[in-house]
């Protein structure tokens, strides 16, 4: 009586070793490509977030200005805002001079807090007016520009308009 012998060659195992490294290796660069959108979707989002959260602080405190009668926060009586190199600067409801400076890369308002996170860089802020005089019959308004870069090469343009709550025109 002949045995067989009931082992595997070195070629079977040489195949089968193969399959294993494929589908081990196709498993983990799956895994890996998963982990980094998963990483840059949360980046992307803080950034929505954050942004979100600035825009709406910023625009709540401009819609809510007065017109700097005596001159103190504008520099000239009678404007609602200004805007010198990178400062923004109207009197609030509560009739103080509020502010929002671009400080370096991140945003800064008058009490010297700071409106963004150390994470995200403000690569652009510009601010244009319409109305802010009081020799047109135009409702003020503030064109709002920001450009916001976070992690993982994420980054937000917002450009928006805000008009000032109380009507402010000459009669």
């Amino acid at each position: 009586m002949i045995m067989k012998n009931k082992a595997f060659t070195l070629i079977e195992l040489l195949v089968a070793m193969s399959v294993f490294v494929l589908i081990v290796a196709s498993s983990s660069g799956l895994l890996v490509s998963g982990l980094r959108i998963q990483r840059r979707s949360v980046a992307y989002q803080q950034l929505l977030d954050q942004t979100s959260y600035l825009a709406e602080y910023m625009s709540r405190a401009i819609r809510m200005a007065k017109k700097d009668i005596s001159g103190v926060c504008t520099g000239t009586a009678k404007l609602n805002y200004s805007f010198t190199g990178q400062c923004l600067k109207f009197v609030n409801y509560q009739g103080q001079c509020q502010q929002f400076c671009l400080e370096g890369n991140r945003l800064k308002d008058g009490n010297g807090v700071y409106l963004t996170s150390g994470g995200l860089s403000v690569s652009a802020f510009s601010v244009v007016f319409s109305g802010e005089t009081q020799s047109d019959d135009i409702q003020p308004k503030v064109g709002l520009s920001l450009s916001i870069q976070g992690k993982e090469n994420s980054t937000i343009n917002i450009q928006t308009t805000i008009s000032q709550r109380n009507l402010d025109v000459r009669k």
